[in-house]
């Protein structure tokens, strides 16, 4: 079954490369599939000659937004099978879920997108604000006065963590965690070993998201009172830093992806 793999080798992504990352894992997965690689841009043109598309590190969606709205539209009118599944609650479909997450009551940062609605968040001296539909930090500062069009922003109270960790999945089947111990340094990562408080969690928002199929993962920041806090559920294209992590991980991390893979293609 050919596959085309979705990847921005060239995106200059801050203490990340993604070219290493998707080279390693096409190399791997061609024991077990027909892969080709292509631009985001170039998916949608190219899409027809394949069995199914794979979505992987193809930067922040945010530069090229009709391209890929106009990618999705196709595949979902072909009926093309996309991996991550299309049908994503979280980052893929914008930055709505940490308002209803906030609404729902999950332990995530306080978020409300209204600079008129700020009396709803904890009382703090300065306010991260970032555009709703952004991406990679794109766009953010911290202030005291947070202000914006309605609906535009996503307004949340500054919080000094102690650290940040993220929790990578395959399906719902947790298969690592890293961490790190910097907070001004994200992408100087160590593993972490989680807690069954922490992969309970975790798990708490894969399920929210139901996705059947696909890479999902969980980005928290353990807060001065101890808990962890949501920052990010990442279901488009989640990096995986997986030059991070022992060889006998990345082979089973490669083994379900693989397992993935044929379930979700049948």
């Amino acid at each position: 079954m050919p596959l085309l793999y979705v990847t921005d080798l060239a995106y200059p992504a801050r203490g990340r490369r993604y070219c290493d990352e998707d080279i390693f894992l096409t190399s791997r997965l061609r024991e077990s599939f027909e892969i080709a690689l292509c631009h985001p841009a170039d998916a949608r043109a190219l899409m027809p000659g394949f069995d199914a598309v794979v979505v992987r590190n193809s930067g922040p969606v945010l530069h090229y937004q009709e391209t890929y709205d106009a990618f999705r539209a196709a595949a979902l009118a072909a009926g093309t099978p996309v991996y991550n599944p299309l049908t994503g609650r979280a980052d893929m479909a914008g930055k709505q879920y940490l308002l209803d997450l906030t609404a729902a009551g999950y332990p995530v940062i306080p978020t409300v997108d209204d600079p008129a609605r700020l009396a709803e968040l904890p009382q703090v001296p300065l306010y991260a604000v970032k555009p709703k539909r952004g991406a990679d930090s794109i766009g953010l500062e911290f202030t005291a006065r947070p202000c914006g069009p309605a609906g535009s922003v996503l307004i949340q109270p500054r919080v000094d963590f102690a650290y940040e960790v993220s929790f990578y999945f395959v399906d719902d089947a947790f298969q690592y965690a890293l961490y790190a111990p910097d907070p001004a340094r994200r992408w100087e990562l160590r593993p972490y070993e989680p807690t069954a408080a922490d992969l309970a969690f975790a798990r708490a928002f894969v399920e929210w998201n139901t996705l059947d199929h696909g890479i999902q993962r969980v980005d928290a920041c353990r807060a001065p009172s101890g808990e962890l806090l949501l920052v990010e559920l990442e279901d488009l294209n989640p990096y995986l830093s997986l030059d991070v992590v022992p060889p006998a991980v990345q082979d089973a991390f490669v083994a379900a992806l693989t397992r993935s893979l044929r379930a979700f293609l049948g």
